[in-house]
């Protein structure tokens, strides 16, 4: 059936760049875009990994990654972060929190398609 990404990110654009990039390389990719929600979408689509945006509506993917990890079900799930301020501090607390890993936009696709595979190897 291929791996299975949830793609949680709120920029039409981007969402459909990465579904491109993935999809033509077996990906089953599936959306998100409201932060409130997300979490309960990880867990009620339950993906071999995640793409998160930092700056997502209502709340932010900081806060959500935080959440995923207090959860047993999702605590080692990989999880990508994406952000438009790749800024140090950033960084830092996307690593305290427990980021798989940490990406800024723009990107090319592939460095998406490396991390991706990195992240869950075939």
């Amino acid at each position: 059936m291929g791996k299975h990404v949830l793609l949680i990110e709120d920029e039409p654009n981007i969402v459909e760049a990465i579904r491109f990039i993935l999809a033509r390389d077996g990906w089953r990719v599936d959306t998100h875009a409201d932060g409130r929600s997300a979490v309960n979408a990880v867990l009620d689509v339950a993906p071999d990994v995640v793409i998160l945006d930092v700056m997502l509506p209502h709340k932010s993917g900081f806060d959500i990654l935080k959440e995923l990890r207090e959860i047993e079900a999702t605590a080692t799930l990989p999880v990508l972060m994406l952000t438009a301020r790749g800024q140090t501090k950033d960084r830092a607390l996307a690593e305290s929190y427990g980021v798989s890993h940490f990406m800024t936009k723009p990107f090319s696709n592939a460095e998406v398609l490396e991390i991706m595979q990195t992240l869950c190897p075939a």
